[in-house]
């Protein structure tokens, strides 16, 4: 197997999944399940978990899927589940952890992009209903927010 092609497909896996999530976000969480995704937008529990968690689920079940059904005649199995479940980090890095402040980690961030990224997020959770929400992914932020 040859290690370049093996990163590129880690590499296009992980890139295709900021296109996938923002996809899934606009169009299944803020559409047909909006009912798992509203208490991201706004809490309505005591709980630390949300509804909106379930998501991770079925994330880490795909690439768990490709990595355990990988092989050598399937070589292909594992650069697309790595290239998932490091998106799956990074995502849960920048989105749980650095956005939304779960953890009380990386809070004192504090740079032009940093803000940029915050600012954006806000934006897109200031509409507290299905409809109406400007959304951007992980890697992409307009330079309007960079403020």
């Amino acid at each position: 197997m040859n290690t370049l092609l093996w990163i590129a497909v880690f590499l296009l896996t992980f890139l295709a999944m900021e296109f996938m999530a923002w996809f899934i976000h606009k169009y299944i969480m803020h559409g047909l399940l909006w009912v798992l995704h509203k208490d991201h937008h706004h809490k309505d529990h005591e709980s630390w978990f949300e509804r909106n968690d379930a998501f991770f689920l079925f994330f880490a079940v795909l690439s768990m899927s490709f990595l355990m059904t990988a092989n050598e005649a399937f070589w292909i199995g594992f650069p697309i589940g790595f290239g998932i479940l490091a998106y799956g980090v990074a995502y849960f890095v920048v989105h749980d952890i650095f956005i939304h402040q779960r953890f009380k980690w990386l809070r004192n961030i504090d740079n032009a992009y940093a803000r940029g990224v915050r600012r954006a997020h806000k934006i897109h959770h200031k509409h507290l209903g299905k409809e109406k929400s400007e959304n951007f992914g992980m890697l992409f932020v307009p330079k309007k927010y960079f403020k």
